[in-house]
């Protein structure tokens, strides 16, 4: 596939693994990267200057290809500053930025060689990023895992509004799991997608517990709900009754105070890693409605690239004449 997040990021495919909080290390990004695609590790995960510059250089001992560092900014959060020298000195390809304003981040990176990739839940956001000197976007709509937005804009809406308002090229992300999700991110204006939740439920990304993916498998695209809604930062989870009652008791008024240990990235990890449903939860996204395996990261991408060229045909067939070059 040839498109300009292939080009910018020198992938063969234009795929990107997202951050994932606490599941995205060396082996999942590395197998993301070796299969045509863009691979991630997280640094709020690794935290200390020492554990990301090991996971960096784990990352390179088991690929070659091009691969990311993600940056989840948070207000008023200058740590991070520290890991993105680690990335700076060594010379990492790329950095995805979520969370907060990204500007000190670009006004650091300015004149390094690291391509850069920005999530945006919105307009005003991508135009921003895109003014700052992002290489690209990554839109991510109201279906997705994690957090998202506050309009609750689908990623159907989204994707051409966000194409219609920057000339950079944009990742689709939110509801993406297979070739059928690329082919429509196409269709929208779309250079590629981003993918979080489809990630989970592999092979490669070894630290998630089996219970978690467990629930991905099973869960139908109704099994998820969004927490943190009234704290202003909605993030969308696995539907349990620890996630149902943090959702109960915002209803009730509850302060980010009074939540804070239940949505902590300790309790997070608590599900993911120990699959504790009772002192946790588990990020995920509406498409795990669509999801049903947990293969290879190879395998997945044999997959959606065979799916992407059956659409092809099948549209062809519809219009009954080839209709793209």
């Amino acid at each position: 596939m040839k498109t300009r997040i292939t080009e910018i990021f020198g992938i063969k495919y234009p795929i990107v693994q997202g951050g994932l909080a606490y599941l995205a290390y060396a082996e999942l990004a590395a197998a993301v990267s070796n299969a045509g695609g863009l691979g991630q590790i997280t640094a709020a995960t690794l935290r200390t200057p020492l554990k990301l510059r090991n996971e960096i250089r784990k990352v390179r001992e088991l690929t070659d290809k091009p691969f990311g560092v993600n940056f989840a900014i948070a207000k008023h959060d200058g740590q991070y500053m520290e890991l993105l020298e680690v990335a700076i000195e060594e010379k990492v390809p790329a950095i995805s930025i979520t969370g907060a304003n990204p500007q000190p981040v670009f006004e650091r990176i300015k004149g390094e060689n690291i391509r850069t990739l920005v999530l945006v839940s919105g307009v005003r956001q991508a135009q921003k990023a895109e003014q700052l000197g992002a290489d690209a976007i990554m839109a991510v709509g109201q279906e997705g895992g994690g957090h998202l937005g506050r309009d609750d804009i689908g990623t159907m809406v989204l994707i051409p509004r966000v194409t219609d308002s920057v000339s950079i090229p944009v990742l689709a992300s939110g509801g993406i799991g297979d070739g059928r999700g690329l082919l429509a991110a196409f269709a929208l204006g779309a250079e590629g997608i981003e993918m979080g939740t489809r990630f989970i439920a592999t092979q490669e990304c070894v630290y998630a517990n089996e219970k978690y993916k467990e629930a991905i498998l099973k869960g139908k695209e109704s099994d998820t709900v969004v927490i943190k809604r009234s704290l202003g930062s909605p993030g969308r989870v696995l539907k349990t009754e620890y996630t149902q009652n943090i959702i109960e008791r915002e209803h009730e008024g509850a302060t980010y105070e009074d939540l804070q240990d239940k949505i902590s990235g300790k309790a997070n990890c608590k599900y993911i890693y120990d699959g504790n449903e009772a002192e946790g939860f588990g990020w995920a996204g509406q498409v795990i409605g669509l999801i049903d395996n947990i293969p290879t990261v190879q395998e997945l991408f044999d997959e959606m690239i065979l799916t992407v060229k059956k659409g092809l045909g099948r549209i062809d067939n519809i219009m009954g004449e080839r209709t793209y070059k």
